[in-house]
């Protein structure tokens, strides 16, 4: 039974499957965008939700916190444009700092592939711009 345990384990051992949202969490907060498949994407969703709550609040406590959920120098340097870059976007948000893009089925193994984003508001109004353009 499971009993109040929370996440997918993907087929991974525990510590794959830490290294394994690690690894996803600097990929997003790098290149605010990345594809991979749908759990993958869902699990990486609340890691990096969390990680921006905590960047928001921007104490030293804060800082540690992250950079003990993303250890190393390339932790260190994703704490920095996190706080620095990507939280003060999301002041005025309670939540919902990222997005989820369903795509078509990978060709080779069929699986259910997405897109996870940082929902910004320049983005949001560029599509805005971008749909009312099309529609006329």
């Amino acid at each position: 039974m499971r009993h109040l345990v929370k996440g997918r384990k993907l087929n991974r051992t525990a510590s794959h499957r830490i290294a394994l949202k690690r690894n996803l969490a600097m990929s997003l907060i790098e290149h605010k965008s990345i594809k991979t498949t749908l759990p993958k994407a869902k699990e990486l969703q609340s890691f990096v939700e969390r990680l921006v709550t905590y960047a928001k609040k921007g104490n030293l406590s804060s800082h540690r916190l992250i950079t003990q959920k993303l250890p190393g120098k390339l932790g260190k340097k994703m704490a920095n444009i996190l706080i620095h870059d990507i939280a003060p976007n999301y002041s005025d948000r309670s939540g919902g700092y990222t997005r989820i893009i369903k795509l078509d089925n990978r060709k080779n193994d069929n699986a259910t592939m997405s897109i996870i984003e940082f929902v910004s508001l320049d983005s949001d109004t560029k599509v805005d711009e971008d749909s009312s353009s099309v529609s006329e």
